[in-house]
């Protein structure tokens, strides 16, 4: 069967009709596994609706699938195709955030492929991408290997805050320069970023209040300048639990 590309996953995703069929148990917020149906086509999904979310003091309610949409947007500004296809759109427990899911193996994720050299460049599109969406819960298993060794990136509902957030569990690449291919990436990235002809920024700004759009903007700046990977800042900069 030929694969769907990424405009044709949208519009199923965001067309298509959305049956639940389980709650997933493990996530602290309501998180549902779906299929959502098109036509012809079909599709396995996340769906995480609004009001399924938990209260957080840093966040504003009601944000978080916000944040999910907003990473897939900078994945697709860069290049790198990271996160998921993922829409916003009404569901059988109200409106929220319904991502295209990832078939993968669960038993694999970044704690048993870190020491693998043919995924160093993937992981290091995962460290920038997390730099600059400001990613407060990076976990080992958040990272997912996907057919042909693909990594994918997934739960981004607590990124994107104004003030420092990182936390991860991917520092091996701290202090090394960032190759020049990924700061093209991120150069490019940063032009769509300030242009006002952009779809993009629209975009985001839909999604992020003004605080969030500009420390996007001062992190994709620093992150230019400095040219290297940067070291863990203060206080902790692990997420628990790290898988």
């Amino acid at each position: 069967m030929r694969q769907l590309s990424t405009a044709e996953i949208l519009k199923l995703l965001e067309e298509g009709a959305l049956e639940t069929e389980g709650l997933i148990s493990w996530g602290s917020n309501y998180t549902f596994l779906a299929r959502v149906c098109y036509q012809t086509r079909e599709l396995n999904a996340i769906y995480k609706p609004r009001k399924g979310e938990r209260p957080l003091w840093d966040f504003a309610p009601g944000t978080l699938c916000l944040r999910e949409r907003a990473a897939f947007l900078v994945s697709e500004g860069l290049g790198w195709a990271l996160v998921p296809a993922t829409v916003l759109r009404d569901g059988p427990h109200g409106w929220g955030s319904v991502q295209r899911f990832v078939e993968h193996d669960p038993d694999e994720h970044y704690f048993t492929i870190q020491e693998e050299e043919t995924y160093a460049g993937q992981l290091q599109q995962v460290v920038l991408f997390d730099l600059l969406v400001n990613n407060a819960d990076r976990k080992g298993g958040h990272v997912l290997v996907g057919d042909g060794g693909r990594l994918w990136s997934i739960d981004h509902g607590i990124c994107f805050h104004s003030d420092y957030k990182l936390r991860s569990v991917i520092w091996e690449f701290a202090g090394e320069p960032i190759p020049k291919r990924l700061r093209q990436d991120l150069e490019h990235f940063k032009e769509r970023l300030a242009s006002e002809d952009e779809e993009l920024a629209d975009q985001l700004g839909a999604l992020l209040n003004d605080r969030e759009m500009e420390a996007l903007r001062e992190r994709v700046a620093r992150l230019l300048k400095q040219e290297r990977f940067p070291h863990p800042g203060p206080g902790r900069h692990y997420p628990w639990p790290p898988v």
